[in-house]
């Protein structure tokens, strides 16, 4: 296994691409994360680290970001994207996976509402979608949409939604504060036909077998087990197999 130390985006960029998947936080995989790569100096510092470096990351290094390794956040290069969701759609798009049952309405109702744009902030998600109530809203009787977060965390592991952005509130004299905001959209919307023309060429099983060929040469020391799981999510297999 190649080792990496992330003392810059730049570091960063080149793991993703050297690997083609990087989970964010530590995980089976002992040392394959973003977080034990990064001096424990720069986790959490003034100075910009892993955590500014998303949103960056996603535009200059060729991938996308989302809750793709067991429900928790990761880069996998656009490379090996498209085999990436081939696995975890099982061959579906989200309309056929719909129409047979295997998405539920609340998954199609959240779906829908960001594939029907180019791309959209959680928070305005959360508002336009009913999940949270806009400012100056003077319904006492208003009752939330249930279910965001379970629901993008899914439709992310399925990888029917991604992360293409972070986002910062501005402060009065226009500098960034808090936490980056996630902006969300559809693989399709966001990288268009080089998606598109890929994620259905092989079978979902081709596709596996194709990533973790590429796994066990860049992860030679890795429990096979470890790579399948990486690779695969048990429930959408549970679903289709």
């Amino acid at each position: 296994m190649q080792e990496f130390t992330l003392n810059q985006r730049s570091d960063l960029i080149d793991a993703v691409k050297y690997y083609g998947f990087l989970p964010f936080f530590a995980n089976e995989i002992e040392g394959f994360s973003v977080e034990e790569m990064t001096p424990a100096w720069l986790w959490f510092t003034d100075t910009p680290g892993p955590w500014e470096w998303k949103g960056p990351v996603i535009s200059e290094g060729d991938c996308v970001y989302g809750k793709f390794f067991d429900k928790k956040a990761g880069f996998v290069s656009n490379k090996w994207f498209p085999d990436f969701a081939n696995i975890r759609r099982y061959g579906y798009d989200f309309d056929a996976r719909f129409e047979d049952g295997l998405a539920t309405n609340r998954d199609k109702y959240l779906y829908d509402l960001i594939a029907s744009r180019h791309s959209i902030l959680s928070k305005d998600a959360k508002i336009i979608g009913g999940y949270m109530k806009p400012r100056n809203a003077g319904r006492d009787d208003w009752k939330p949409r249930t279910g965001f977060d379970t629901t993008i965390t899914k439709l992310q592991m399925e990888c029917y939604v991604i992360t293409s952005n972070f986002e910062y509130e501005v402060s009065k004299t226009g500098e960034p504060y808090g936490w980056g905001i996630a902006r969300y959209a559809t693989p399709e919307g966001y990288l268009g036909k080089k998606f598109e023309t890929r994620v259905y060429v092989r079978t979902p099983e081709q596709s596996r077998k194709r990533i973790l060929k590429h796994l066990k040469t860049v992860l030679p020391e890795a429990d096979e087990v470890f790579l399948e799981r990486l690779i695969r999510w048990k429930k959408t297999l549970n679903a289709c197999l």
